[in-house]
This record gives structure tokens, sequence and C-alpha cells, in this order.
């Protein structure tokens, strides 16, 4: 089966600090891999390369048969705004400090991307979102303002909004690291049901260890922009094979 995303020898750097380092990395379509690692270890990297906010100085990259070069191009992200736009259309990012618009009800931060960006009509878009809503059980505050919202209901829109954009791809950057510890729950039973109920592929960073065995289908440990060991979580969690990883579990579970 082809990869839905492809890392081949992928180097990305800050100045003078190398965060990945000639990285390879491909997911199958529908699979829902964990990105964990110490902060630094270049794992969030990989999600802001893919949602092209960051670019990268070499190798070459592909999403849903999509390069990230510009055809006939001379090197990564030398590709024009409609090229990036045909990327960005097939995958979704669910940030950890939610982004939504404050001065937009729930609603509209909702329906604003599907009818700008995918030109959809407004009444297939509202549709759209109330489904949304009510699957992340929201839809009696669609006429609210974030502000109006706690952080978790706050996330479970941002959810529902980079689902309406209709990605084959969802990415979720630590998506509860800025909730209130009794907020989490609520958020990872959104991102769980997904997971279980629907035929997306999905990569999650995050530091709930818990979540990551329940919902991956494969577990990768990031240390100094590299994967250092990767497998189904049961194995994963249960006996590591690399001192790193032992390391590094350790750490988080006595935490």
């Amino acid at each position: 089966m082809k990869s839905i995303i492809s890392f081949q020898d992928v180097t990305k750097r800050f100045g003078a600090l190398t965060v990945l380092d000639h990285f390879n990395f491909d997911v199958s379509p529908g699979e829902k891999v964990t990105l964990i690692g110490p902060s630094g270890s270049g794992k969030s990297t990989v999600l802001r390369i893919l949602m092209t906010l960051e670019p990268f100085q070499e190798g070459v990259l592909e999403l849903a048969g999509i390069s990230y070069h510009q055809p006939h191009g001379h090197g990564p992200f030398r590709a024009n705004e409609r090229h990036l736009h045909k990327i960005r259309s097939n995958v979704g990012m669910v940030f950890q400090s939610f982004n939504l618009f404050p001065h937009m009800t729930v609603l509209r931060n909702i329906i604003e991307a599907p009818i700008a960006v995918l030109k959809m009509k407004r009444e297939e878009a509202e549709s759209r979102a109330v489904e949304l809503l009510g699957m992340v059980g929201l839809l009696d505050k669609k006429d609210h303002y974030p502000s109006q919202l706690s952080g978790g209901q706050q996330q479970r829109v941002a959810i529902a909004r980079a689902l309406a954009m209709r990605p084959r791809v969802l990415l979720f950057d630590e998506p509860t690291s800025a909730l209130d510890p009794q907020l989490v729950g609520e958020v990872l039973g959104v991102i769980r049901d997904l997971a279980h109920e629907h035929d997306l592929t999905m990569l999650l960073v995050t530091h709930e260890m818990r979540f990551a065995r329940e919902v991956s289908d494969r577990v990768c440990f990031f240390d100094k922009g590299r994967i250092v060991e990767q497998g189904e979580p049961e194995r994963f969690f249960s006996a590591p094979e690399q001192p790193r990883t032992r390391e590094f579990l350790g750490s988080i579970l006595n935490a």
C-alpha cells in the first residue's frame, strides 16, 4: 500500500541548529501514529512541515501523492501559493492554543474556511458544521463566542473546525497541553472517538502516554531529530528495546 505521508532524507535547520537530519518516515492511509519524545526532539517540527508552516532545506516530502516541491522547481518549498493550497486541502491541524477567531461565533469559526477555501455553499457549510458540533458535543454552543467557552470546549471547536475542511490527514500538536487537568479528558474523548470510528490518517504529538497506548497503531519515540524506536503500542510501552526510550518513559510515567 502506498504511503499517504512520505519523508525521504528531509533535513530541517533553524540557523546553525539541525532539527531533522536526513529524516525518513512513512505513514499508511488510515494509520494512527503518535510521536513522543523530549521537548526540542523534532516531533512538532514534523507536523509544522506537513502543514506547510515551516520550510525544509533538503530531501523529498509527499502527502497524498502531492510533492512539497514546486513542479519543475529547484528545491523544497519553491512552491507557489496555488501549489501549497493543493497540499493544505488534504491536511488539517489542531494546535495546543486553539487559535479560534475571538470575534466570530463558534458556527462562523467552523464555516469560514470551507466557504473561503473550498468554495462550499453557505448552507452546506452550516449543515456540515452543525453535524460536527453534534459529534463533539457542542451543538448548543454554536452561537457562543470563544470567550464564553472553557478551554476544553474551545479545543473541541478547533477539532470540529479542522474536520470541516474534510482533510485526509489530521495533525494534533499537544492538543491538551494548554488545558487545566480536569478538562483534558473531554478533549481526549473526542480524539479517541475520531481514531476508533473514522478512517482518517492521524498524527499526534502528546505527553499523554495512556492515551497514546489506547488510540495508536504505532508509537514513535523521537530524540535529537530522529526516530530512536517505534512499534505497536503494547510492545512499545511494555518492553521498549532502547535504553533512551526506557529512560524517557520512566521519567514520564514516574512524574
